[in-house]
């Protein structure tokens, strides 16, 4: 790679992992071709990025910022997975894939300035994503006014029930 290059990709890189919710490091050695299309295929249907990259131009990117951290699992093949939109989703996809390929092995990665090792990732994608919490606001907002329509309802209903007994034991008493 040509120095213009190099310098080119390093930019890209750092506007890449500057807007990144977190990153996930992993080594993709011994992975089918097959399977690491698949891989990928899976992260860009679920708007993650998914990229491999050499060791050098990563911690060239990442100096001197808040994943400088990140730094001590570069070695060996390493490939980088983040999202822009939700911090959770790499870790979910990247353990799925860990736990279904023993051949791709999750390093360690970042999240909100804390620098994770493998059980950290492990950890990170077992908490709710994006859309699980927005799900969980929208059923608690929705919770007060359902209650208050059942509860405003429960009295006229309670009344039609009540004369719906009635007519039945007045015809059975006939």
């Amino acid at each position: 790679m040509e120095k213009a290059q190099k310098e080119t990709h390093i930019a890209q890189l750092k506007l890449d992992v500057a807007r990144a919710q977190s990153l996930i490091i992993a080594d993709f050695r011994g992975l089918t071709v097959e399977a690491d299309t698949a891989l990928r295929r899976d992260f860009r249907t679920q708007g993650c990025e998914y990229k491999v990259i050499k060791n050098t131009l990563l911690e060239i990117a990442v100096k001197g910022t808040r994943l400088e951290g990140v730094t001590k699992y570069l070695a060996g093949c390493t490939s980088i997975a983040y999202s822009p939109e939700d911090p959770v989703l790499p870790a979910k996809i990247a353990l799925k894939w860990a736990k279904d390929q023993e051949k791709f092995v999750i390093k360690g990665g970042y999240v909100d300035g804390n620098v994770l090792d493998a059980t950290g990732v492990e950890t990170l994608s077992k908490m709710p994503g994006k859309d699980e919490l927005r799900s969980t606001l929208l059923a608690t907002f929705l919770a007060g006014p359902q209650g208050f329509v059942r509860l405003i309802a429960a009295a006229p209903q309670n009344f039609a029930y009540l004369l719906a007994a009635r007519e039945r034991a007045l015809g059975g008493a006939q």
